[in-house]
């Protein structure tokens, strides 16, 4: 099923009337995609690859140096994918923690990083009061970052646990146009969902400042006291036939996942078609545009 029990949550019965929901109900849906989808972002962001063949999770494991790090969190770690990835990297270099509000997400954690010592807490980014002030010196986040609303909080208690000189860095949604067809791909999807639930998009998870470079460097800039602010734009793709790139690109997006059964199917068959009608001018891709953030702190 691709529905959640007829994808009706609280928080998509607020937008079928107009209304906008609270934090509390966004967590909510949130839980429940990850209850009933667990694992689903992997499937897409591990075979997605840039120019140079890392993916994303790659990518911001770059920002850990275990000669100058050695405590490292993974926050809203998921399924555990960066965390084992830090872990087969760096092993006993660094001490590693992970961090998320989903007791599912958090048993394949476990299942992929064995290793006891390496921490694993279900907790909300914005209440990490387990972890000391000034006691990490790497903070990841990939792509859950666009999901949090009030973001505030979480960057506040980035914020609290980093240590002076310590990074946060994060990978987050990209310029739409900087990868192309993903326009098109994002509206085909977003049309389909706002036939049953016309506030889709307008009311959408998560800080939309979160999503669009100029505005993201600025809250950056402002939750973070004299700190270095960079971002770095990338396109990841992922080859395929039509109809497996029309599941996997679905599959990435939360919105897909609020349809009806029937109107999935349908909206898939669509994507098939558009994901078909590269292949007269090229071989049929994904292609996606990311960013990654990077916050240095500056010691006093």
């Amino acid at each position: 099923m691709n529905d959640l029990s007829n994808g009706l949550t609280r928080w998509t019965q607020r937008l079928r009337c107009g209304e906008q929901p609270s934090e509390v109900e966004l967590r909510e849906h949130l839980l429940a995609v990850h209850r009933h989808h667990t694992g689903f972002t992997e499937s897409c962001a591990e075979r997605c690859r840039d120019a140079s063949g890392r993916n994303s999770y790659e990518w911001l494991a770059e920002t850990v140096d275990p000669s100058r790090h050695q405590k490292v969190l993974d926050m809203a770690c998921g399924s555990g994918v960066l965390t084992a990835l830090c872990h087969q990297r760096f092993g006993g270099q660094i001490e590693l923690i992970g961090v998320d509000m989903s007791p599912d997400e958090l048993c394949l954690a476990r299942q992929r990083v064995s290793d006891e010592a390496v921490l694993l807490h279900c907790a909300l980014a914005q209440e990490m009061g387990f972890i000391a002030d000034a006691s990490i010196d790497v903070v990841l986040c990939h792509w859950a970052l666009t999901l949090m609303n009030p973001v505030e909080p979480v960057l506040n208690e980035v914020r609290r646990v980093l240590r002076p000189d310590g990074v946060f860095a994060a990978i987050v949604d990209g310029e739409m146009a900087a990868a192309p067809g993903y326009r098109e791909l994002h509206e085909l999807i977003y049309d389909w969902v706002q036939r049953e639930y016309p506030g889709y998009g307008e009311i959408d998870m998560g800080d939309p400042r979160v999503r669009t470079t100029a505005a993201l460097a600025a809250l950056a800039a402002e939750s973070f006291d004299n700190a270095q602010v960079h971002i770095e734009p990338a396109v990841v793709r992922l080859h395929g036939a039509p109809d497996a790139l029309a599941r996997e690109a679905a599959g990435f997006f939360y919105a897909s996942f609020v349809l009806s059964p029937s109107a999935h199917a349908e909206m898939l068959s669509e994507l098939a078609a558009l994901f078909a009608a590269q292949g007269l001018e090229g071989p049929n891709h994904f292609s996606m545009p990311i960013n990654r953030l990077s916050v240095r702190q500056r010691s006093q």
